[in-house]
């Protein structure tokens, strides 16, 4: 018996009505959800640390909250842990035509992302033609408002990076932080009037937006980068470091 084997019995155990985990049976989908989050953030922190044995034992965490939902989907009749692999497997051979397939292999990282995007675009027409729905497709399907929201912005700016290229816009990540920028200076010196708290709030959300177009236009992911920062300030703190600047220490250089 194979791996995945023997913990689809033991997950199938957990869940038996006679002789199972009375924790285990209790769950569903909404109440597991966030343990299936909570993992995947747990993975996230093994690899931040370097650590080869806790992320082993992280995505093993993580592959039972997969084995927990399918084994739940399976007993209402809907689907079973096949299901789910056969699911990624054939969509990872659908948008990977130039390797499973005769189309060329794209030349650069940037080609093959926006083929990526048309592909997922193209899925989502599909799906959209299935249920029968007479309005064009969202292009922002697919994308939850819960996702953290530096990850939910950049994911946001992949699908408005491929509109924009169609309607032959051109990128202004970087202006747009030039401009943000001049408006927070022009705020804090006073030769503008003080936004009130929600013109500060629009105001920040729009220098959070540009700052993650730019790290899109850069290929960077501002989720990481920006906890990458953190764990660099929080290491010079806990070492007795002193703030660079006003600014570091949380306080605007203008009180």
């Amino acid at each position: 018996m194979s791996g995945i084997d023997k913990l689809l019995e033991i997950m199938a155990q957990l869940r038996n009505p006679d002789g199972g985990c009375p924790w285990d049976l209790e769950q569903d989908f909404e109440s597991i959800s966030p343990f299936t989050i909570e993992e995947a953030y747990e993975v996230d922190e093994a690899i931040a640390h370097g650590d080869l044995e806790a992320i082993r034992d992280e995505l093993g965490d993580l592959l039972f909250q997969v084995v927990f939902q399918a084994r739940i989907a399976e007993e209402r009749g809907a689907f079973d842990f096949e299901g789910v692999t056969e699911a990624i497997r054939s969509k990872l051979v659908r948008r990977h035509p130039h390797v499973f397939a005769d189309a060329d292999t794209p030349p650069t990282i940037e080609a093959q992302t926006a083929t990526w995007e048309s592909i997922k675009a193209t899925e989502r027409t599909a799906s959209a033609r299935d249920r029968n729905l007479d309005e064009p497709p969202d292009p922002f399907e697919g994308v939850p408002r819960n996702l953290p929201a530096l990850s939910r912005s950049a994911k946001l700016m992949r699908r408005l990076a491929r509109l924009e290229s169609e309607s032959g816009e051109e990128d202004d990540s970087l202006e747009l932080v030039r401009r943000t920028v001049a408006d927070v200076d022009a705020a804090l010196e006073g030769t503008t009037p003080g936004p009130d708290r929600a013109g500060a709030t629009r105001l920040v959300g729009e220098g959070l937006r540009a700052w993650v177009g730019l790290a899109a236009a850069l290929g960077v992911d501002p989720e990481q980068a920006l906890r990458r920062a953190d764990d660099t300030r929080i290491e010079a703190a806990r070492n007795g470091s002193a703030p660079s600047n006003a600014h570091q220490a949380g306080r605007s250089p203008h009180r």
